[in-house]
Order: C-alpha cells, then structure tokens, then sequence
C-alpha cells in the first residue's frame, strides 16, 4: 500500500469510530470573504480579522444548505459547545496555569492555529457559555491546504484566501470563492491531525494514542479510508441548485447513529456445573481502531451481563468496563489525559480485536431456566462524581443531559434450560 508524501498510512476504517474533519466545498459569500497570504500575514495583517479569515458557517449555509443541515447536527458542530468541553477546558487551565491557553482548540477550534495570539478570545468565547465562533465548522476544515506530519501532533497548514479545497474534480464556479480539488480530502491523512494523537503532560512525553495499530487493520489493507465510514457518498447536491450527484456526507456519523450498531458483535456460550454457572461473552470489535478512542479519557464502553431467573427477576447482574485510565505524576487517578503520566490500566479493545470475558455467578435458584442478556453500551462521559455533577452544572439541562445516558451498540440474549421440563409440564398441565 502506498503512503502519501508525508510518510503517513492514508487509509483507514470501513466501520465506524473517531469523528473526522469534513470534506466538500463549502461557500463564503460576499462580505464573509478570506482574506489571501500565509498563515503569519494573515495572523498580523490589518484589516484580516478572524471573522474575516474563517466566517462563520452560517455564511455557508446560503449556498451549501444540505451540507450545513447534516454539520449542524454533527458532534463537530458542537466541539466548544458543550458543558463537558468547559469544564474540562477549565480543568486544564487551573492545572497549567494559564499556560498554552490554546492547546484544547488546537483540534476543537483548529483555527487558533492561524491566530495564536487569539488564544485567550477562544477562551473567551467558551466561558460565556454561548460561543459566536465556530469550533469545527465548514472552512476550518475546506482551508487545510496539507498537513504536517513533521510535528506532532500534526499540525493542518492553513491557506487562507478565496480559494477553498475539496475532494470534487467537477466543482462548479461561482462567484462567492473559487475552489481547488486535492487529493487528500479523499485520505485518511485530513484526519489525522486531530485524531491520531492528543498532547499529554507524560506518556513518554508528548503522545496519547488514539487509535492503537489501526495500520495494521483489515480496513487498511482493503484500502479504506476514514471518509469511507465517517462521511459516506450519497446522491444530493453540493451547492442550493446544483445537479446532483455523489456528494460526502457531514453528519460524521460513529457514535451517534446507525454506524455504532455495527461497531461490535456478540456471541454466547453458556455452562452449569450445579450451584455454579459460568457464561463466556465473546466480543468481537469490528472496527478498524481502538474502542472507544481513548480522547477524551472519559469515554468508555462498558459490557454488562444480566442473568434472569424465575419469573424474569434479575437475579445477578456484572460490568466489565473497556477504557483507559491514568495516573498523574502524584501517583492520583485522573481522566484527563492532559494531567497523565502514566497507564495505570488499559482495557480498551484493540483494532479488529476479538475478547472473551468470562463471568462465574451462583445458578438461579427454583428456575427451570435462565435468561442470559450481554449488553454494549458506549459512556460518552464516565468518571469522578465531582466531574459528573461540575457538567451537569454548567448544562442547562442538568443531570438530564443527554451526555450521561448510556447509548448501546449491541444486544444479545439466549434462553438456558436448568432442568428437564416432565411431559406434564410440556404440555402445559
């Protein structure tokens, strides 16, 4: 397989996982225009204002209104918004000290990279609770010119101006910007600069991997790519009136939608040896990374089973939890990746991997059967009390926040018989 320039693997994933960056040109309209130069004439250049240089996506929304429908339902929409990104935004600025305020927008606002000297206004902006710029929205992503594997993590090359890119040879002019396709909006590569590796304060120095050895993935050698899974073709229109066509989808799907229904499998296999019962829960990851992706260290996926006994009463029940946890440089549990120095435990399931988790529990008692029930689940936020209760603080719908339900991936239930039923009972008499 082939790799592109910059030495990086480009593909990646059939199956669903990490959120990627959005492809498809998407339009600025007069007023909204960007401004031209490289990143440091753009960053101190008078006149190119942030707004000027990376406009809202609402602007877009005029000409690419299918495609800002789909970004806005998307989790990258949302990238700043969130109570659990303020807190943890806070947490990271009390433990640094106000040090390197940019480090969390680098990927949750990756403009910051052409405006450092910004960096407190994005602070800002997300401590007011309502942000008015964009975390990840549509020129964020379509002004990425290259990314450079050189530094890590990777940082996107920004090419401010009028011209924005894509994935399409067809693009059709217009008069609000000119567009430019390049072959990377196509390759897994446009994605790696936010989702191969975070900074960390330890871990051997800079990295916590994101996505363990997703090279070595079945999904990577039938040449996949993350836009395979994560922003897959349908027929639609790029721009309001365009014929339609192929066109790559912006609601990044992976947690949120069908694609998590199909991101693991599970099988059973059952054994009663008298007062005693064991049930081996196979899980089979099917995705092409690791699950969950360990940023942020919060998330988790947690199997449990649950054993049904006379009358359908829930007569044991167990978890097993797959994630990662860290301790800081005192030695204290932590789940923020950015305090980390050290693995304390890792559970997370690997690319591809498959893993039998055995449970031991007493036989149900006057039943002539058992209900057997392995369930999936993905915790978007999973922790400390004290972290729980800061986001549902800063939620304007409280401990009723959607981020605390647990979402399933999959289900799966067998009947075992305990005992042999009489020929009475067979027959119902």
């Amino acid at each position: 397989m082939s790799l592109p320039e910059n030495g990086v693997r480009a593909h990646v994933g059939r199956r669903p996982g990490f959120v990627l960056a959005g492809l498809g040109a998407l339009a600025l309209l007069a007023g909204g225009l960007l401004a031209t130069g490289s990143l440091a004439q753009n960053a101190a250049k008078p006149g190119a204002s942030l707004e000027q240089v990376f406009p809202h996506s609402e602007k877009c929304k005029r000409c690419h209104f299918r495609a800002y429908e789909e970004w806005e339902s998307s989790p990258l929409a949302r990238s700043i918004h969130s109570a659990a990104f303020r807190v943890t935004l806070e947490e990271y600025l009390a433990w640094s000290g106000g040090k390197d305020p940019g480090l969390c927008f680098r990927c949750h606002a990756p403009h910051v990279n052409a405006f450092a000297d910004q960096a407190e206004r994005f602070v800002a902006e997300v401590r007011s609770g309502d942000p008015q710029i964009d975390g990840v929205g549509c020129v964020q992503c379509h002004l990425i010119k290259d990314v450079d594997f050189t530094q890590h993590p990777p940082q996107p090359r920004y090419q401010p101006g009028k011209t924005l890119f894509g994935p399409y040879e067809d693009w059709v002019k217009n008069l609000a910007h000119g567009s430019q396709e390049l072959a990377i909006y196509r390759q897994s590569a446009l994605c790696l600069n936010c989702h191969q590796a975070v900074p960390t304060a330890g871990l051997g120095g800079t990295r916590n991997d994101l996505l363990g050895s997703w090279q070595m993935s079945r999904a990577v050698k039938e040449g996949k790519e993350c836009q395979t899974c994560h922003m897959p073709e349908q027929i639609g229109e790029s721009a309001n009136g365009e014929p339609k066509r192929r066109v790559a989808n912006h609601t990044f799907p992976g947690r949120i939608g069908k694609l998590r229904q199909e991101a693991a499998q599970l099988t059973l296999e059952s054994a009663v040896a008298g007062p005693q019962a064991t049930v081996a829960v196979t899980v089979q990851s099917l995705v092409p990374h690791n699950l969950p992706t360990t940023h942020p260290a919060w998330a988790s996926v947690i199997l449990r089973l649950t054993i049904k006994g006379k009358n359908l009463r829930t007569v044991y029940t167990e978890e097993r939890v797959f994630g990662r946890q860290y301790a800081d440089a005192a030695g204290r549990p932590t789940r923020f990746d950015f305090q980390a120095a050290a693995v304390v435990a890792d559970t997370v399931l690997k690319p591809e991997e498959r893993r039998v988790e055995r449970f031991t529990f007493p036989t149900p008692a006057d039943a002539p059967s058992m209900d057997v029930v392995a369930t999936l689940e993905y915790a978007a936020v999973d922790g400390p009390k004290k972290f729980l209760e800061q986001i549902a603080a800063q939620s304007p719908l409280g401990a009723r926040d959607p981020v605390f339900e647990r979402i399933r991936i999959v289900e799966q239930s067998v009947n075992v018989l305990l005992k042999k039923r009489s020929a009475a009972e067979a027959v119902g008499k």
